[in-house]
């Protein structure tokens, strides 16, 4: 209220609001709550029939109470990672407040609590007279019941509004200096008093009543203020606790240089008192206690002799309390705010509603055991921060069969201060396991990493881990896309890089080396529509929400991805090709006990178990020797599957892999695109090469995943996954080379030129092919042309032969051996064409052993 004088119109009015208030105090009091007085004359009649129409019956919503986020330590027990709250509030029973608590609220805020019916006349008229008549400061001469009614007035209001102009106003309509709205609190807490007990009221009170900031409640504020629980105050920091309520801002424990709590006043010695103001509320409040007989002089003497001394514990506020699980504390936020809104009502935020007021209980999915060597694996390996360059690092693990996401750690500190973020490149708010509607980045380029789609794709299509291909580097100019019109050309042709000369011409050997030019050639041979297909029903996503593209460049890994979508996708193809999306809230329970279900992780058959089959034999090889995974092998002899990714210029580096039991993703490179990026091969950190960083994080982690969750045995691929497909290679002999050419490709083979040898053909026309007859699918073929000399030779005899003798025999002579039948670890029994024929070099001679039966392919 204004400190100016009034006018005399001013004083009339307030004259007249305290007669008119003074008043209808009077017929309350007659009316409710002291019969024995009599109150006669108009005034009163007219007071008592306006008073009834005002609405008596108040409901009582919900308290906002603080959300509570657990961890499961390695007992089993939970262990709090954060809190949120719009008000730092923790409702308690009657039994858990100390009774120095309720007897310091009754006698510093109403004494007469348990004697009237729900307002306290002298205290109502001696309110009235110091705000209307005497002009002072607010005086309220409210009884708890009529505060506990404001309080709950103000509550509904707040919970209710939907914009922070609701909110404010709703406060202000509950707060406001006016005879109206102080009979109206008047009305329900006559109301209340007829409908609940005087413990009850008393024990709302305490649990809805202000504490100064955004504590409120007498648990919480014990907690803040004194580091104890409400039961187990001492007398004085009851009393000091109850100050605060009469004027929460000025009474407040935690602001010590506050001018309005009594920094100014000095002792006898000249030196600050702090909480002076409180102290002297506080002793005011030991005073009653004494007087109503509540307390000894015994106990009044110790506590009035006590400072007030704070032991101030901050409560738990929000991510950055959980240290280094505070990217997975993060995740958890935006999976509340995300998935509790109501479409039907974009006005109002229930996700943010729910998680700030509702008292939730989140009991989350995170192994602090396995979280806490994530974070050690990453601190020890990569660096918070690089002068160099934006370095980034996250490992995220996943489990096969639920979802649920074990650990989230980043090498970064978290903070939601833009400015911090912006000053200290050590911290961030952005969550670079996720995505971005979850708080995380755009997603970073998986690299090779990403080839295993192409792997799961060839093995839907029917093709074989054995299955023959032109793994060569080359250029390629034709692809298929039935997404995007069918057939389509590159040009100029497009020749990927390899990282090594190694050359792998089957589906496991391209996997376990990791050569880029093999899978560009098995995914030249699919629809790359249906390899995008493939990869999305293993939940792979754009990490910024915009559409999974499928060129050909996206073979070898150009789409931005979120670590822990790809973390999700091995943890699918370690579990017999189900893949279930990541979850990160096992339950959630509110502050009434009602259960509230969380995001549900959605299972999808991304392949059949005998494709995965198939897939787990090949990413099993990347760990055996030569593979690229070897240096990632944690040693511990359980099974696992693994691919390694690395980007263009060594940007992004990744080593993904899973046993049965766990999905690991460990993912190290730069945050930032641009020039100022450092390529990883070409630079080192304290722990050693960056390169290599990720093959120091991902044994550490899953050893001890090994070690606490085990790990079975991959089940055997269905022997159809090894079958090596032959077909027919196209009889060319006589034909120009460019005629062979284009006969071979057509039929699905890669050609390449053999150069001349002899031949009864005419000279330039093609004299032959390796391997003629029958050739794996898309294998290479050689195709040579006649010098235009003879080549005939005579078939050598093979009769009693082995193998290895009748090869070498045959190879001397320019020819190649076909088996024809029986047991090659026999010897030969019969041949043809018979030793002594003439035939052309090169032509084949079937060759039959003893032991009959026919051999197999491999």
């Amino acid at each position: 209220m204004s400190a100016q004088k009034r006018t005399m119109s001013d004083v009339g009015t307030g004259i007249l609001g305290f007669v008119g208030l003074s008043a209808l105090a009077g017929v309350l009091v007659t009316a409710a709550v002291t019969p024995a007085l009599a109150v006669t004359g108009m005034a009163a009649n007219n007071g008592i029939s306006m008073f009834e129409n005002l609405p008596g019956y108040l409901e009582i919503d919900e308290l906002s109470q603080k959300t509570d986020i657990y961890a499961t330590q390695p007992d089993g027990s939970p262990a709090l990672l954060a809190s949120f709250f719009d008000e730092n509030r923790e409702e308690v029973a009657w039994d858990a407040i100390s009774q120095y608590v309720k007897d310091a609220a009754v006698s510093g805020e109403d004494p007469r609590f348990y004697e009237h019916g729900g307002v306290d006349i002298q205290g109502t008229i001696r309110g009235a007279v110091s705000t209307y008549i005497l002009n002072k400061d607010v005086q309220g001469g409210s009884s708890i019941t009529q505060q506990y009614v404001k309080n709950v007035l103000i509550n509904n209001g707040v919970r209710e509004a939907t914009t922070e102009e609701d909110k404010q106003a709703a406060y202000d309509a509950a707060t406001e200096t006016s005879p109206e709205r102080k009979l109206k609190e008047m009305r329900y807490a006559i109301a209340l008093e007829k409908k609940f007990s005087k413990d009850d009221i008393l024990k709302g009170y305490l649990n809805i009543a202000a504490f100064g900031g955004r504590v409120y409640g007498i648990e919480s504020a014990a907690q803040y203020y004194y580091g104890t629980t409400s039961a187990n105050v001492t007398l004085a920091q009851a009393a000091s606790l109850i100050a605060i309520v009469n004027h929460p801002e000025k009474f407040r424990l935690d602001q010590p240089e506050s001018e309005e709590n009594g920094a100014a006043t000095v002792n006898d010695k000249g030196e600050p008192v702090p909480y002076a103001a409180n102290k002297q509320r506080r002793d005011y409040i030991l005073d009653e206690m004494l007087k109503g007989g509540k307390i000894t002089q015994e106990e009044h003497d110790a506590a009035i002799a006590e400072p007030v001394t704070p032991a101030i514990h901050e409560p738990s506020t929000g991510c950055v309390t959980a240290q280094g699980s505070a990217y997975f504390c993060d995740y958890v936020k935006n999976i509340i705010l995300n998935n509790y809104d109501d479409p039907n009502t974009p006005e109002v935020d229930e996700g943010r509603q729910l998680l700030q007021t509702e008292g939730l209980q989140v009991y989350t999915t995170l192994d602090l055991e396995l979280q806490n060597k994530a974070e050690t694996a990453v601190a020890e390996n990569v660096p918070y921060a690089d002068p160099r360059f934006d370095v980034g690092s996250v490992a995220v693990g996943v489990q096969p069969g639920t979802g649920r996401v074990l650990f989230m750690a980043q090498n970064k500190k978290f903070t939601e201060d833009p400015e911090v973020a912006a000053t200290s490149p050590e911290f961030t708010s952005i969550n670079y396991s996720t995505d971005h509607d979850y708080g995380g980045s755009a997603g970073f380029q998986p690299g090779s990493t990403y080839k295993v789609f192409t792997l799961a794709e060839w093995l839907n299509e029917g093709h074989s881990l054995r299955e023959t291909f032109n793994g060569a580097r080359r250029g390629f100019t034709t692809f298929n896309n039935s997404c995007e019109g069918g057939t389509f050309q590159v040009s100029p042709a497009w020749n990927p890089r390899n990282d090594d000369g190694r050359v792998a011409n089957n589906a496991v050997d391209a996997t376990a080396w990791s050569v880029n030019s093999s899978f560009v050639a098995m995914a030249s041979q699919l629809d790359l529509c249906k390899l995008k297909q493939t990869a999305q029903a293993f939940g792979v996503h754009r990490a910024d929400g915009g559409e999974l593209g499928m060129n050909p460049s996206d073979v070898l890994g150009t789409q931005e991805v979120a670590p822990v979508t790809m973390a999700a996708a091995f943890a699918g193809i370690a579990n017999n090709g189900l893949t279930c999306t990541p979850i990160a809230i096992d339950r959630i329970v509110k502050a009434d006990g009602e259960e509230i279900p969380p995001p549900a992780s959605t299972c999808t058959q991304s392949v059949t178990p005998e494709v995965a089959h198939a897939m787990e034999y090949a990413m099993q090889q990347t760990f055996a020797g030569g593979g690229t995974a070897t240096a990632s092998d944690p040693g511990t002899g359980v099974p696992h599957i693994g691919k390694t990714g690395t980007t263009d210029n060594a940007f992004d580096t990744w080593m993904i892999g899973a046993s049965t039991k766990v999905a690991t993703a460990v993912w190290v490179g730069n945050v930032t695109g641009g020039d100022n990026r450092t390529n990883l091969r070409e630079t080192s950190f304290d722990s050693g090469s960056a390169a290599t960083a990720r093959h120091r994080i991902w044994p550490a982690i899953m050893e001890l995943a090994d070690n606490k969750y085990g790990g079975d045995e991959f089940p055997e691929p269905d022997e159809s996954a090894f079958k090596q497909v032959l077909v027919d290679v196209p009889q060319v002999a006589g034909l120009s080379f460019d005629q062979a050419k284009a006969a071979l490709e057509a039929a699905g083979f890669v050609v390449e030129d053999g150069g001349q040898q002899e031949s009864n053909q005419p000279a330039g026309t093609v004299s032959g092919t390796d391997p003629s007859g029958q050739a794996g699918k898309g294998s290479t073929i050689r195709v040579f042309t006649s010098s235009g000399k003879s080549n005939g030779t005579t078939v050598p005899d093979l009769t009693g032969m082995n193998v290895v003798q009748a090869k070498a025999a045959l190879d001397a002579a320019g020819l190649r051996m076909k088996g024809g039948g029986g047991n090659p670890t026999g010897t030969v029994t019969s041949q043809d064409p018979a030793p002594g024929t003439s035939v052309e070099r090169g032509d084949e001679v079937t060759v039959n052993f003893d032991g009959g039966g026919a051999p197999g392919n491999d």
